[in-house]
């Protein structure tokens, strides 16, 4: 397994938030929905707008091929691409070890 961080540094306008959102909404949940091997993905968001992804994937290869299809979309109608202007930067890091917490039954 592989974890990808992508980090959007803050602070953010909420227009840029907004935007965003109709992006992740419309275009890029479908496209890395659609890439094998893709496990999960975590949106941490603080309240200045700076925002950390968390994507899960089984392979390093998955990741990559999650960046290809998402840089591979076309903008909507109406997306502003200064509203978008990209991550400020990205991690790939080999997953070490995992817990599971709570009850089990």
């Amino acid at each position: 397994m592989y974890a990808q961080l992508t980090y959007f540094d803050g602070p953010r306008s909420p227009e840029q938030l907004a935007a965003e959102d109709f992006a992740a909404t419309e275009r890029i949940k479908p496209a890395v929905g659609a890439v094998p091997g893709t496990i999960r993905t975590y949106v941490l968001r603080q309240a200045d707008g700076a925002e950390v992804i968390l994507t899960i994937a089984e392979t390093e290869q998955a990741l990559h091929d999650i960046r290809d299809a998402i840089m591979g979309t076309s903008l909507l109608p109406g997306e502003n691409p200064d509203l978008l202007p990209g991550a400020d930067r990205v991690e790939i890091y080999p997953v070490h070890e995992v817990f599971e917490h709570g009850a089990t039954s």
